[in-house]
């Protein structure tokens, strides 16, 4: 069982930035692949951003990608969300999510466990 708590969200102006944090504790948590996704109100949940077991390998969402870095510390058991240049589009609710068995899917159903989420509301 793994325990996946987010951190970092808040209130932000457009092209301003934030620090997302997720921290994890149970197993080990280098065995897993972490993920972000966001859900925004009415909208379905998708994917943002993924990394690999090692951190070696990322991919992102097309409309994040060159705004937002995913990275993982695994010594601390943190995957981390740093998002630049935010966008009012980008508000939704943040949440990580843990893959026990792929490198990093974008796809939501094939991760094993999720954090509660935290709010990243960005205004005009």
């Amino acid at each position: 069982q793994v325990h996946l708590v987010e951190s970092g969200g808040g209130l932000v102006q457009a092209g301003g930035s934030l620090r997302l944090s997720c921290a994890s504790s149970g197993r080990t948590f280098s065995r897993y692949a972490m993920g972000w996704f966001r859900q925004a109100p009415g909208k379905e949940r998708e994917f943002v951003a993924a990394i690999s077991r090692s951190g070696g390998r990322t991919r992102y969402e097309d409309s994040v990608k060159g705004r937002f870095t995913i990275s993982r510390d695994n010594a601390n058991n943190t995957v981390y969300l740093q998002m630049n240049s935010l966008k009012p589009e980008d508000t939704a609710v943040y949440y990580c999510a843990a893959d026990d068995y792929g490198w990093g899917s974008s796809v939501g159903r094939e991760y094993d466990y999720w954090g509660q989420g935290t709010q990243v509301t960005v205004s005009l």
